[in-house]
Formats: C-alpha cells, structure tokens, sequence
C-alpha cells in the first residue's frame, strides 16, 4: 500500500507534530489565526503579502482567520470544510488514506467517457457502488463534475469557492480517495472536471484576503475577471490542478471554459508545468473547454482533447429542428456542418459565428481524430435549458439510436452523460441551495435569462422555469432509467464491446477520409484507420430514404428497419445508421 500527498506551500500543511498554516494577503495589514476552542494566533507576516503561523495541531483541527475589523474566513486553500463554506477549514493528513491499487491510467484511445455529478447520484459512497455497473458497461474513464465546496448542501458543481476542498456535502476527502481507488481497481480511469474562470457567488473568501486577485478592467458574467498576470494568482490555480492529480490521483482534468479565463497565456503555462511536476509513468489527460476552437492550444503536447460542442450542436439541430441561441449558426445545412466536423474536428474555423458576432474558431483538420471529444447530451447542454429537458424528450427515439451509433462507433472519443444509457427523460435542471436575497437573486436571473426562449411557452413566470433553490428541483434531477431503459442499456454495452473489439486497437494515427451529405439529414463518413483499413459509417437521422454508395468491407453493426437490404439496394432507410469496416488493401 501506498500514500501520496502534496505540499503546495499555502494553506495548511501537516507534519509530523504541527501545523503550518500560511496564506496570501495583501489586502491586510494583520491577521489572526483561530483554532477552534483555542485562543487567538497573531500570524507573523512575511514578504509580499503572506501571513504564516506554525501550531502544534494535527489532523481533523478545525480553524479560520479573523481579520483586523473581525471578519471571520476560512482558508482558501482548505482541503476540507466543516459547516458549510461559512464555517471552519479542517486540517487533513494526506498520507492518512493507504492506496491499495497501484495505477498507471489508462491510454487515451481506450477512453469513453461517463459524466456523472457526484450529489445527485448520492455521494462519493454511493457513486463507488456504481463503479462496477459502469465498467461492466464498457465505460472506460468516469468524469465527476466539479466537486469544489460551495454554499449550501446543494450545488449543480459550477459555483465552487473552496477549490481544494471536495464538497462537504458529497463526502469525506477518505471517500473521494477509496472511489478513485475502487474505480483503478475495476479499470476505470477517473477524470475531475475543475473551474478556473470564476468562483461562486457565496462564500468566495479569497477576494477579501486578496483583492489584488482580481481584474477591475475586465468583466465577466461573474463579476471581475481572476488576475492570471499575479504569479500568486497563477501558482494557486497550477498548484491545485497538480494537487487533484497527485494527492488524489485522479488521471485527468477538464478544464471549465477556458475561454472565460483572462489570460492569453495561462493555459499553455498550466499544463505545461502540471505535465512536468508528475511522475513521467503516469498517464495524465488534460481535457478542455473552449468555446474559441483554437486549435493551437490542442497541438500541444500538453493538451490532450477538447470537447467538441460543435458535433453536438449540428446533430442537435437536425434531431430536434432548435435553431435558437447559439443553435441559430447551426441552422442552414446543418448536415454539411456535421460532415465536416467528422473529416476536420470543427465545424468553425474562423468562420463568423451569428450566436457571438465574431469569428469562431481555428483550422483543425491536421489534428488526430481523438483530439475531440464527441458527445449528444452533456450537463450543459441539458443543464442550461429552461427546463433540463434531455434529448429523449425532444427527439424521435430512434434517431437518437441512430445518433448513438455514431457517437460511438466513429473515431472521435465519446462522451456519455449520467443517464443516458438508460434512456433516461429526467430533466437535469439547474439548482442551488442560497438563501434570502441571493436566492432570489438567483431565481429571477434565471427568469431573466429565458425570458425569450422559445421553448418557454406562453411566457416566462416565476413559475416557467424551476425555481434552482427548491429541494424538489434537486429532486427533480436524479436520473431515472426509461420504460425501456434495459433496451437502451443493451445498446450502449453492444456498440462499446464493437467499438474495444474494433476501433480501439486501430485509432492511433486513423485519419478522416471525408464525408459527404447523402440528404438533409444523412451522411457518409470514412476515416483510414491505424492498421490501413476503412471505417465507413452511413447514417441517416430523417425520416425519408435516401440514395447511398454500396458500402464494401464487413457490417459490424446496424441500427433501423430493413438495413442490410437496403444497403444492397444502395438505399439507406430513414432513422438508421450502418458501420463497415474493410480489411487493408
């Protein structure tokens, strides 16, 4: 067995007999530490801003600073809270848990991807006891939604203030550790999603330690934008991204919208150090998202993939007819935009987006397959309608089997959102836990933001859209399989057993060979795989038949009435989709 923790200079740091407690405040001119049901700590300051106290106090010590006019906070760099994010910081031993499973990770062209939310799925010990079912699936890495403390017992993950703190409400940082080391027991991958662009909006203390933190020149939809120019501000978030993946060990990041982070620079510097600080037998994946497309930050070698919301929203529009907010620069030939995401990666590349009135986007057609990651219903894409509602509720169930034949058997690295192998209708709403003017705050904001929605009927009313403070929301939220959930299911274990039997071992270096529209809402896509053989997939999400090329090579799967024969036809029937593959030569 084996331990591992990680000393990141702040925060508070145990050794074998103390504490060092150290943090950065230039905001102060004095600070003191208490430790609860002790006296008051005059912190010594040192040079540029930092204050430190060493105690002789040891694991589970519940603590906070008081500042000069009394004010009361917790430590930003807390590896755990108690009593919400308004309470005390707890000191934790980090080499207190004993690994039991000595893990490399696994490589990327193995990897399928389950998006989960920890809360609604009852907790790291109620997600540990999930595991198996998700390997015996064929789920390869399982991706947690941002787990950083936020106010309230309740958080959809996107609001975190304690970065280094897992949320109270989900665990203990032991019970973090053992679902990690469960999951590298079954051979699962395990992936953190983490937000570097913004804190919540409650209980984000280190804007009073430090202002200096923060951009007055620069707005963003949460206020002042983070100050990634401040080398403090950098090393806290670099810091706390090697710290997941060491102390942790989980196998990869994904970065929230890096878009929205103020920095030209920082990502290309994050990763560059986070690869550098980590044992070299390690296989770490670094995942972003970026609005932006750019293609530049995915051809370093530092970066692994992006989520490409660009296959998600062509394939959106034409399953459900949406062209409203940003699915409008998906609205004409949507089919032509999908074709192109499947030869080049993204269907913008520098093309002028009607959504953001600016160009969007770089050329990525040189980039390997596997540097995107594909998906149909992610927590945004869900998450941020009016009403949760998931693909099942808004598209014909069998082209979305059609669309999931495509997410799975075709190159790019597919991502599932918790659920949706199950067929699952339960809407995955937005939902907080803040109170009195804040939760009202948060309420109306949410009206306000749909108020033109055209999915909102009739309006928006306090009532349209699910109040995000209300436990039943949260409720609401917890996945539930379909009628025919065992069906769905089947389907997905099927096409993830073909795609380890077939592609897996073939995508390394596999190259797009083009795809062409067959129709409105049909394609045909090939890719030259690793080994020199040809994957073809032929699907067609309209209801009508449409004219296609006699595909050669062997049927691995088929989806829709009447295939096979069609295809002999040179037909392809309508809400079907046909994989080949044929031997080099």
């Amino acid at each position: 067995m084996a331990t591992y923790g990680f000393d990141f200079d702040f925060g508070a740091q145990l050794s074998r007999d103390e504490t060092r407690f150290r943090v950065w405040a230039p905001g102060l001119d004095a600070l003191q530490l208490e430790i609860a049901g002790q006296k008051l700590v005059e912190m010594r300051p040192a040079a540029d801003g930092w204050f430190e106290a060493v105690e002789p106090v040891g694991a589970g010590t519940r603590y906070r600073y008081k500042f000069p006019d009394g004010t009361l906070a917790t430590d930003p760099a807390a590896r755990a809270q108690s009593a919400d994010v308004h309470g005390f910081s707890v000191v934790v031993d980090p080499h207190g848990y004993q690994w039991r499973n000595a893990w490399r990770g696994r490589p990327w062209n193995e990897t399928v991807i389950y998006e989960a939310h920890a809360g609604i799925l009852g907790g790291f010990k109620a997600l540990t006891a999930m595991l198996a079912d998700l390997a015996e699936l064929g789920i390869t890495a399982l991706q947690l939604m941002p787990i950083a403390d936020f106010s309230g017992k309740r958080n959809w993950g996107y609001d975190g203030v304690q970065i280094f703190a897992p949320a109270e409400a989900y665990g203990t940082p032991d019970e973090l550790k053992e679902l990690i080391d469960a999951a590298h027991g079954l051979g699962l991958n395990v992936f953190l999603d983490v937000v570097y662009n913004h804190f919540g909006p409650d209980g984000a203390y280190i804007r009073a330690f430090a202002p200096e933190a923060f951009r007055s020149d620069i707005q963003t939809p949460w206020g002042e934008a983070i100050d990634f120019r401040r080398t403090e501000v950098r090393d806290f978030f670099i810091r706390n991204a090697i710290y997941w993946l060491e102390e942790y060990r989980f196998d990869g990041l994904r970065f929230d919208a890096v878009h929205a982070i103020a920095s030209d620079d920082f990502m290309e510097s994050a990763t560059r150090n986070i690869r550098a600080a980590l044992e070299p037998e390690r296989i770490i994946h670094l995942i972003l998202e970026n609005e932006d497309n750019d293609a530049a930050l995915l051809a370093s070698r530092n970066v692994t993939a992006q989520w490409n919301d660009d296959f998600h929203n062509a394939l959106h529009v034409i399953l459900t007819g949406e062209t409203h907010s940003y699915y409008q620069d998906f609205a004409e030939r949507p089919i032509d935009q999908l074709a192109r995401v499947l030869a080049e990666g993204f269907a913008y590349q520098g093309e002028i987006s009607a959504s953001l009135g600016r160009p969007r986007g770089k050329p990525s057609a040189d980039l390997p397959m596997t540097a995107f990651v594909s998906f149909l219903q992610n927590h945004d894409q869900v998450g941020n309608r009016a009403r949760g509602d998931r693909l099942t509720t808004l598209a014909r169930p069998d082209a979305i089997r059609a669309a999931i034949v495509l997410l799975l058997l075709g190159p790019q690295i597919p991502l599932i959102f918790m659920g949706e192998e199950q067929g699952s209708t339960t809407p995955f709403l937005y939902f907080t836990d803040y109170h009195d003017e804040l939760a009202e705050a948060v309420r109306e904001g949410r009206n306000r933001e749909f108020a033109q929605d055209p999915v909102v009927a009739d309006g928006v009313t306090l009532e349209a859209v699910p109040n995000p403070n209300s436990r039943r929301t949260f409720k609401t939220s917890i996945p539930q399989p379909a009628a025919d959930g065992d069906a769905w299911r089947a389907l997905f274990k099927k096409l993830l057993a073909l795609r380890l039997e077939h592609l897996v071992p073939r995508l390394e270096g596999a190259r797009a060979l083009g795809a062409e529209p067959l129709g409105e809402a049909a394609l045909l896509a090939r890719w030259r795989l690793a080994d020199g053989s040809q994957l073809s997939l032929a699907i067609n999400l309209g209801e009508v038949e449409v004219p296609s090329p006699q595909l050669s090579g062997t049927l691995i799967h088929a989806t829709g009435s009447g295939v096979g024969q069609s295809f002999r036809d040179e037909l392809l029937p309508g809400y079907s989709a046909a994989a080949f593959i044929a031997a080099a030569g």
